[in-house]
């Protein structure tokens, strides 16, 4: 065979291999892990050892061989620390040091005391394959951990890698099948390539499948925080501020201060207004459909939009819970009618529906564009719509009106 052509077969796996290596160059500056350095580093060795082998078979000389086995252990080396970087998280120590040596110091030994082609080449190649071996385990393991799908494909190819490394002590003596060990070995680099794309992606999407688990599960502990705080405020409003006031109003009804009366009077119906706002106290002792019949009415009372409730029963009998949820949806709905709408009258409808709660608040205000502009009322009535694992929209037209939608499923808890 040609050597021109092997020589050009290797350049091409050459840069093949250096493509991969910057292909992990990128993840590591993305800060996707510092293991994609050390892989980088481990693919750009292993492209600098084909080169070794290419000078080798052009000149022959025993330091080209030399150069060929050092630069095939250490790539071999990275590969598996990336690895293990990867999987198990593990940190540099300075003795590790100890294993790149003793290669240098073991192919010094063969090539230039020994000058055994044979056995310096078979010692690479199992040593590579030992090393390979080990990485495709290291991946296997992750994969039955993790379910990854990419590791499961770089466990399989760097296993069948390990094998095909063999393949030259066995039936290929130095410098031959160069053209069959090309191919085998770019075939395997591009199923490493996809593997690795693979399992960068997998682990990105288990990472934000986690992060956003996490996130639900802080918004539930702040809603809950929250109605907690607001029933304390409101309780600490009604029972304590409110008292206050009264007691104060009682003294100054005794002494005929009528003008000072009438300012405690104002005073004290804005702070069971704040109360009522913040924890409407018939919510706990009354149920949800006297809450929002109180709510519907002083709301229609504030605004002077007339507002109409039709509530089934049997709707208004959920968790307490999912009370909360669908009188906090109302009130917020309410409240941006009251701030935005423009609007001259308002329905709220509450039913059981399709195995879940449905309700409805409808305008015919100015409504806005298709897609309404997101704000801190609108995400909340989100937030606690999927905390209870339900679902919500929102219909608008320009000078057509809001009507929100929200279903709940019976039973839910959040």
């Amino acid at each position: 065979m040609p050597l021109t052509t092997e020589l050009v077969a290797l350049g091409f796996q050459a840069l093949i291999t250096l493509t991969l290596a910057l292909v992990h160059l990128s993840l590591g500056r993305q800060r996707l892990g510092t293991f994609h350095f050390t892989w980088a580093g481990a693919w750009s060795l292993y492209a600098v050892r084909l080169v070794m082998i290419s000078c080798y078979l052009v000149w022959t000389q025993e330091a080209w061989l030399f150069a060929h086995q050092v630069t095939t252990g250490i790539s071999a080396l990275l590969l598996l620390w990336g690895t293990l970087q990867f999987a198990q998280g593990v940190s540099w120590h300075r003795r590790y040091l100890l294993f790149p040596v003793a290669i240098t110091a073991w192919a010094a030994f063969t090539v230039f005391r020994m000058h055994d082609m044979a056995a310096a080449g078979m010692t690479g190649a199992i040593l590579l394959s030992v090393v390979t071996l080990w990485t495709a385990s290291v991946f296997f393991v992750h994969h039955r951990r993790t379910g990854s799908g990419g590791a499961l494909v770089l466990a399989v190819t760097f296993g069948v890698w390990a094998v095909h490394h063999l393949d030259y002590p066995i039936w290929r003596s130095l410098g031959q099948g160069v053209l069959y060990g090309v191919f085998a070995d770019v075939v395997l680099i591009v199923a490493a390539a996809v593997g690795i794309l693979a399992l960068v992606l997998g682990e990105g999407r288990r990472s934000l499948a986690e992060r956003s688990a996490q996130l639900e599960q802080l918004t539930r502990l702040l809603l809950r925080a929250q109605e907690d705080e607001r029933r304390r405020i409101a309780r600490e409003l009604h029972d304590s501020i409110g008292q206050v006031l009264t007691a104060v109003k009682i003294e100054l009804d005794l002494e005929q201060r009528v003008a000072a009366s009438a300012l405690v009077a104002q005073a004290i119906q804005q702070v069971r207004s704040v109360s009522r706002l913040l924890r409407p106290q018939t919510l706990d002792d009354l149920g949800l459909e006297a809450a929002l019949r109180a709510m519907v009415a002083d709301f229609e009372q504030r605004t002077g939009v007339r507002a109409t409730l039709e509530l089934d029963r049997a709707a208004a009998e959920a968790g307490t819970e999912m009370q909360v949820t669908v009188y906090r949806v109302i009130q917020e709905a309410l409240t941006n009618v009251a701030r935005h709408a423009e609007a001259t009258r308002v329905s709220v409808r509450l039913a059981v529906r399709d195995g879940g709660v449905a309700l409805e608040v409808e305008d015919d205000g100015r409504g806005a564009p298709e897609k309404p502009q997101a704000h801190l009322g609108l995400l909340g009535m989100h937030e606690r719509v999927a905390e209870m694992r339900g679902r919500l929209t929102v219909h608008t037209r320009p000078r057509a009106g809001f009507r929100i939608e929200a279903w709940l499923p019976m039973g839910a808890k959040g």
